[in-house]
């Protein structure tokens, strides 16, 4: 991974800001105004962005955060809502990804990486939720507090958070609607690594670079086994059934043949992702 980042302004748009730095991809959720809170068009725009991620053969690794110091992203953009509810009869059109482009997005194998900057609530938290990885400023908090405007959690939040952290935990969140820290979020599992609010991208840009470090094949046949497995019944019916598509390709990969070669010659292995 190089060290400078280059700005790709094709890939930017109105409500997101898109950059490339080797394999990595940074996408800022780019509407500060409102806490990077979240309507219909801006799923929209984010679902363009991480379908072009998910089909890129170049772009192994993303990292997700927010604009600004305050909030890596409000959730649902309730006044929007509201507004176009009144003016239209109806709620606005859903977006086949989910929200964010990616909490409904459940065949993406290459790794998200959250770095959650301030406030993720509602479809922010469950956004953060719906990555692999979560480093969160020491500023960062954390809430599904849907339940106190009359909705619920419907971007995976209740699923998500329930098989991430134990039952009894999730539940105290959920029922409550309470605001929890980055350090409880860390205590209680959900949040990988917390750090002091200036250090949040250069960590976050730590683990990518050291996810990087791997072949993405394996990463891809890691990732996908394990969420695939996740309602497998034991672990030996799971281990017995690798036949999950990105371990197969894993073992018929270039990449196989290369990590050996390169740990026998004591040299850095020089991953295709083929």
């Amino acid at each position: 991974m190089t060290s400078k980042i280059t700005s790709n302004p094709i890939k930017s748009g109105q409500y997101s800001k898109v950059e490339i730095d080797g394999r990595l991809m940074i996408v800022t959720i780019n509407r500060p105004e409102v806490m990077n809170a979240l309507h219909h068009l801006a799923h929209e725009e984010l679902s363009a962005v991480f379908d072009e991620f998910q089909e890129n053969p170049d772009l192994w690794v993303a990292i997700v955060t927010g604009a600004g110091d305050r909030a890596f992203s409000a959730g649902n953009d309730l006044k929007y809502h509201a507004e176009y509810r009144a003016k239209h009869g109806k709620r606005p059109p859903a977006t086949v990804k989910g929200f964010a482009g990616i909490c409904s997005r459940f065949d993406l194998d290459k790794p998200l990486i959250a770095a959650v900057n301030g406030v993720a609530m509602g479809g922010g938290f469950e956004t953060a939720l719906a990555c692999d990885i979560i480093i969160a400023s020491e500023q960062a908090k954390f809430a599904l507090p849907e339940p106190k405007v009359g909705l619920a959690a419907g971007a995976g939040g209740m699923q998500r958070l329930s098989r991430q952290i134990p039952l009894k935990k999730a539940m105290g969140m959920m029922l409550t609607a309470r605001h929890v820290p980055a350090k409880e979020g860390f205590d209680l599992g959900f949040v990988t690594a917390v750090v002091p609010h200036a250090d949040l991208m250069n960590e976050a840009r730590r683990w990518a670079a050291l996810t990087l470090e791997c072949s993405p094949m394996s990463i891809r046949a890691t990732k996908q086994t394990v969420m695939r497995s996740l309602d497998v019944p034991s672990t030996e019916i799971s281990m017995r059934n690798l036949s999950y598509p990105a371990f197969v390709a894993m073992t018929n990969s270039e990449d196989t043949v290369e990590g050996p070669k390169a740990f026998a010659e004591k040299r850095k292995p020089n991953w295709k992702g083929r």
